[in-house]
């Protein structure tokens, strides 16, 4: 009868001790990487459906100034698509926000154009129509023919970028006048105590279109004074009025447009 070796079963038992082991470490090591790439792809996933969303916020927004833009032809009045970009992101803030009583309308002086051209314009933003298309003055030292300036200081005699909630009308100096509430601090917020005001006036008219210049005010947006009337009307009483020029300080620095 062969001798039993006394040395086999411990070595056998060792290498099945130290197989058993490399699994366990290896079965470790797959569970903790397939976590960790579950994990990745969960932040992942959530990052994209944020940027979905956010994409989704900006399309619909880009859209609806899209829309007004094209269904209106108002490129063919000279607005400025931007303009129409910012006032539409505006609009849909202080509306949110409950400060406009009268969403019906939005009204856009594009100061970025020169005063000969007619600048006013009135959106009905319930029926998608162009209500109002007319001449508009900025302040004397604004500019001459296009504004290039503008301030919210007092005897400044100029214009002041932003948006502006209309409020009620009064009879003054230039006959029946409206109110306009500035709601920008350090661009418009001055508006109503500097007496800027929308009114009309004799330097605002068609035959003036054919000089060098359109009649300047000292900060009000004047309207002519066979349309000022009917246009006062229509949009008192809170709505939103925004006057827009393509100015980098405002653009950049405005709390309603960043």
């Amino acid at each position: 009868m062969a001798p039993i070796n006394q040395e086999n079963p411990p070595i056998t038992m060792k290498k099945n001790l130290l197989l058993l082991t490399a699994i366990v470490c290896l079965s470790v090591v797959f569970v903790s990487f397939s976590n960790a790439n579950r994990s990745v792809k969960m932040v992942a996933s959530a990052k994209d459906s944020s940027s979905v969303t956010d994409s989704s916020m900006v399309t619909k927004e880009e859209a609806l100034s899209e829309k007004i833009y094209s269904s209106l032809n108002l490129q063919e009045t000279g607005l400025s698509k931007q303009a129409v970009d910012y006032a539409v992101k505006g609009y849909k803030k202080l509306v949110d926000s409950g400060l406009v009583k009268n969403p019906e309308y939005l009204t856009i002086v594009d100061l970025g154009q020169s005063s000969r051209n007619k600048r006013f314009y009135i959106l009905d933003m319930q029926n998608d129509e162009l209500v109002w298309n007319t001449y508009v003055a900025h302040g004397r030292n604004s500019g001459v023919d296009v504004a290039k300036s503008f301030s919210n200081d007092f005897n400044s005699n100029k214009s002041s970028l932003g948006f502006y909630v209309t409020e009620s009308t009064y009879r003054g100096k230039h006959g029946m006048s409206l109110k306009i509430n500035g709601l920008e601090h350090g661009f418009n917020d001055n508006a109503e105590a500097r007496g800027v005001v929308v009114h009309g006036a004799p330097y605002v008219n068609a035959g003036r279109a054919n000089s060098d210049y359109m009649g300047r005010s000292q900060g009000c947006p004047a309207l002519p004074e066979n349309e000022y009337a009917k246009v006062i009307n229509i949009i008192k009483d809170g709505s939103v009025l925004f006057v827009y020029n393509p100015d980098p300080n405002y653009l950049q620095s405005s709390a309603l447009l960043n």
